[in-house]
């Protein structure tokens, strides 16, 4: 292939990247103009009222569809909404037992007519259980058989002979989206809540907290104030951490010496003086049930490389860059 064929190549297939692109685009635009607010606020209604009565939300969808449903599922069950995806064949052999009542059913298909859904369909009629239907015809089998319908733009397919879907499992997965962080918002989910589900991972190492790894007990490196010197070099030696923290009389953290700030004020007399006298009063630190993530900021933009963990003012531990380092929080 010439260069000139090359770089043809290249153009063709770069002008067909920003027409699928804005082919898309133009299928969000779309969703973002014609979502019903009323349906919305129904819709996740709903499904607070399900997750908070110990029902589930269940996802279905055939092909594509469910594919994109998958992944709803997994996002609303790892942000505190119980949810799991059903197959459609799968239900007609059995997983129907799945679904129970209290649940609400987020059945997918674009265009409303997936004959494997009919199953589905008909059991939750039958038993009274919440339908929401998504699709892009509300006039369709799935459409008419949902108490809600949340509305797919219809737009056609960026796929040149308009049959793969593209737009619609794309808008079809942003409408996940919205329902997913519509729940976080009206449950209050937090970051806490967050770490609970993804204790695995980099994720789960930028989420832990920092009592999680910071040092207890006897490893940490903790004097009384009017230490003398020769006390604070044995105990920074010993302990590791390149610091020593300092308490008055009724245990609160007062002041913190690290190895750098001995280099600085290293002298011949040294020795004789007191940790009082040397120490960098009132150091920064930091609460146990903060995320590791945030210690690694402060350190960070303090230019320093431990923390003391305080409750009421007093130590309970102490973390070094080190143990955010080594447990992937970066």
């Amino acid at each position: 292939m010439t260069l000139s064929v090359q770089n043809s190549q290249k153009e063709l297939d770069r002008l067909s990247a920003i027409k699928t692109i804005d082919s898309e685009i133009e299928a969000l635009n779309e969703l973002k103009k014609s979502l019903d607010a009323d349906s919305l606020t129904q819709a996740l209604d709903l499904m607070q009222n399900a997750s908070s009565n110990k029902g589930k939300i269940i996802i279905t969808g055939m092909g594509k569809s469910g594919h994109i449903g998958k992944k709803i599922a997994a996002s609303l069950a790892s942000t505190g909404t119980p949810s799991f995806f059903v197959h459609p064949a799968e239900a007609s052999h059995g997983d129907l037992g799945m679904i129970t009542e209290d649940d609400v059913v987020v059945a997918i298909s674009n265009s409303g007519e997936s004959k494997e859904l009919i199953d589905i369909l008909n059991y939750c009629k039958r038993f009274g259980i919440t339908i929401i239907a998504v699709t892009k015809n509300p006039d369709s089998s799935l459409g008419k058989a949902g108490n809600i319908v949340l509305e797919l733009p219809n737009n056609g397919e960026a796929c040149p002979l308009g049959l793969a879907p593209t737009n619609s499992t794309t808008a079809t997965l942003v409408l996940g989206d919205i329902l997913t962080v519509g729940l976080i918002e009206r449950n209050g989910f937090s970051k806490e809540d967050f770490n609970d589900r993804h204790p695995g991972g980099k994720l789960g190492s930028i989420l832990k907290r920092v009592s999680d790894l910071m040092h207890v007990g006897s490893e940490m490196p903790i004097l009384e104030e009017h230490s003398n010197m020769q006390a604070v070099l044995l105990e920074m030696t010993s302990k590791r951490l390149g610091c020593v923290g300092f308490i008055n009389n009724i245990g609160e953290l007062t002041g913190i010496l690290t190895d750098g700030d001995l280099r600085r004020c290293l002298s011949a007399d040294i020795l004789n003086s007191k940790a009082i006298d040397l120490m960098t009063k009132n150091p920064k630190t930091i609460s146990p049930n903060a995320m590791t993530a945030e210690a690694l900021k402060l350190m960070h933009d303090k230019k320093i490389t431990n923390l003391f963990v305080l409750e009421n003012k007093k130590p309970i531990g102490v973390i070094h860059i080190h143990d955010l380092l080594n447990n992937g929080v970066a």
